[in-house]
């Protein structure tokens, strides 16, 4: 398979290109040379800028699929189908769980979801913007190609190389071990998907040439966070108590914590009839633990400081919610 990959070289991009490169796939990659130039140096590598809409490396050749990853706004996915027009066989688009409206939706929800209304009137990436800017490349990437187009619509993704820090925050706080301090209630569901599983659905929807539309979630069993924090305690060998505490005066937006429960809910089954793969939580969070030591931990920009988290906890009852560690029963 030839594959042309629009990024490839930042953890989702870095994960498809590394899985490909397994199967056997020719991979070509397209950007603007500036994410880790030295990554897969025997790869060719065409040299172009999709904000200023420089896309004149991709007059020349032809591939079996497009992968794009980094398309943002529709201007890139417009423009990118302008200069690549019948020269790619299927064009897979890595959109977003953002796309989906945000009320009346329960748990379980499928690809049939609700979509909110598109934006094209703007290219700012806000909290706002984000997911209808993708709805609205979506929308283009279905016009131009039709059944040679295949959506994915990620949740949650974790792994080596994210740059994001939402789990890696929870890896290296519960590795710490101690009272670990949580402005959320441990009950919460969460979908954290591993990156190496994403790329995976991928690469199989491409060998199968499958159109269609499929979320990416995980782990495959239901988690909650308080799960998913005494999962990284286990992967670490610590124990922790984890404390609830009200969320006054945490950081916006704190990692993996949000009040919106169903959209934490929401069903893999058609990915995984695709191919989805399953790797357990507990392998996810040893592999980033062992990612985030070898860089040297740089500062997270998420989360409780050191600090911050104990103030937190200075009023809080020293009770416990659920103790795990290396010595627990519970850790096999």
């Amino acid at each position: 398979m030839r594959l042309l990959v629009l990024g490839g070289t930042s953890f989702v991009g870095r994960a498809i290109v590394e899985d490909a490169l397994r199967t056997g796939a020719d991979v070509t990659l397209f950007g603007r040379g500036r994410t880790n130039p030295g990554l897969f140096p025997h790869l060719p590598r065409l040299i172009g800028d999709r904000d200023t809409g420089d896309y004149s490396a991709l007059r020349h050749g032809s591939w079996d699929a497009v992968v794009d990853v980094s398309g943002y706004v529709p201007r890139h996915v417009g423009q990118a189908m302008d200069a690549l027009g019948d020269r790619v066989g299927r064009y897979l688009f890595i959109s977003s769980h953002a796309v989906y409206v945000r009320t009346g939706v329960a748990p379980g929800s499928d690809e049939n979801t609700p979509r909110r209304p598109p934006v094209r009137d703007t290219e700012e990436l806000t909290e706002a913007t984000y997911g209808p800017l993708k709805v609205a490349c979506e929308d283009e990437v279905f016009a131009r190609y039709g059944t040679r187009a295949t959506l994915v619509r990620p949740g949650k993704v974790a792994g080596p190389h994210d740059s994001m820090d939402t789990f890696t925050y929870w890896v290296r706080r519960a590795a710490r071990g101690g009272r670990v301090a949580l402005p959320g209630d441990p009950a919460q569901p969460v979908q954290v998907l591993d990156s190496r599983d994403l790329a995976r659905l991928v690469v199989r929807l491409l060998t199968d040439d499958r159109s269609g539309i499929f979320h990416a979630v995980g782990p495959a069993e239901p988690t909650t966070l308080g799960g998913l924090i005494e999962t990284c305690a286990r992967a670490a060998g610590t124990e922790i108590d984890i404390v609830p505490v009200p969320p006054e005066g945490a950081p916006d937006m704190f990692p993996l914590v949000r009040a919106d429960w169903p959209s934490q809910q929401r069903s893999a089954a058609r990915a995984r009839a695709a191919g989805l793969p399953a790797t357990p939580l507990a392998v996810t969070a040893a592999d980033v633990l062992a990612w985030d030591r070898a860089r040297g931990e740089p500062p997270l920009g998420l989360g409780f400081t050191p600090e911050e988290e104990q103030a937190a906890l200075a009023g809080q009852a020293a009770g416990r919610v659920r103790t795990f560690g290396c010595g627990d029963p519970a850790s096999g």
